[in-house]
């Protein structure tokens, strides 16, 4: 598939079908999922090939391309290196959405995660009219946390945990939300 955005390192394209073993392959690793619902991590392989990206796919053909689930890889190499998200919830307005990220744990603290959030912000606010972004995480996942600032969110409340992530060590500090309006990011 095309190339959806590129940063000075880093190449963003829709997922496609074929992505399915990539993102397996990222889920199963404990340190990436540490922070998020066990379910994710214990999807059979067989579901994440048949539903769950086929599903994925199918959500980002409806945005018409502009919003999605991505697939990151290195300019350099051409390496795999996890995913980002933009979406618009899917009963809400377009012009607010969500972003996500998940990379592969090799990619960690090298401003990978910060880097693609950034693009993804600029392309939201200058092609799309986005007026808002949001981020959320648990309140101890200061990685995350530490990203969403750098980006330029800032934090706006505690929200509670979802039910299926109360297993998770430090769920009891409960969650968080970030945001940024498309003002607030134009003066930055």
């Amino acid at each position: 598939m095309d190339t959806y955005l590129e940063t000075e390192r880093l190449t963003l394209r829709h997922v496609t079908v074929e992505d399915a073993d990539l993102l397996i392959e990222l889920n199963s690793d404990p340190e990436v999922m540490r922070y998020l619902p066990p379910g994710e991590a214990e999807r059979p392989a067989a579901e994440m090939r048949e539903l769950v990206v086929p599903a994925i796919v199918a959500e980002c053909r409806r945005w018409q391309g502009e919003f999605g689930l991505f697939a990151v890889h290195e300019k350099d190499g051409g390496a795999f290196i996890g995913w980002f998200s933009l979406w618009p919830e899917s009963d809400g307005p377009r012009e607010d959405a969500e972003l996500g990220y998940r990379l592969r744990k090799a990619a960690w603290g090298r401003g990978y995660a910060t880097e693609g959030s950034l693009a993804l912000l600029h392309k939201g606010f200058t092609e799309f009219g986005m007026r808002s972004v949001r981020a959320e995480t648990l309140a101890v996942n200061s990685r995350s946390r530490r990203v969403m600032e750098k980006a330029g969110l800032t934090l706006t409340g505690e929200i509670p945990v979802p039910e299926d992530m109360r297993v998770i060590d430090g769920a009891d500090q409960g969650g968080v939300r970030y945001g940024i309006t498309r003002e607030q990011w134009q003066q930055r």
